[in-house]
């Protein structure tokens, strides 16, 4: 059984960091193209960053160059680091893992994905 589960959402300060985790379970991530997604209240889901086999990595304009995925194989765990943090990055992060070759086709679309976790909440105050 497929299982994604999200931990480490918080409540920070913006200009703060954090770290959040996806175990995954059933399957081997390092197969899939992994990412990580957001909702806002009101909004729709949006792709953050994704991830393939390979370590090549996609990632969103609004978050380049404070987000970084990354990828643990020996314990099929997704990271996202977060840092310098924004108000408008609060939202529920999802991980989401799909077929190999949407890493290629649309790493960012989040309605490509199979599986998905239950998500863990950003909260970021000004």
């Amino acid at each position: 059984q497929v299982q994604l589960v999200e931990s480490g959402g918080d409540s920070v300060q913006a200009g703060g960091s954090l770290r959040v985790s996806c175990a995954a379970s059933g399957f081997t991530s390092s197969r899939y193209c992994m990412g990580w997604f957001r909702q806002a209240p009101g909004r729709e889901r949006e792709g953050v960053v994704a991830t393939d086999s390979a370590g090549s990595t996609r990632v969103a304009d609004s978050v380049k160059g404070r987000f970084t995925i990354s990828k643990d194989n020996a314990k099929n765990t997704l990271y996202l680091q977060m840092n310098s943090l924004r108000p408008e990055d609060t939202g529920m992060y999802y991980c989401a893992a799909g077929p190999a070759a949407l890493c290629v086709a649309a790493p960012l679309a989040p309605y490509k994905y199979n599986y998905w976790g239950q998500g863990t909440q950003v909260t970021v105050s000004s």
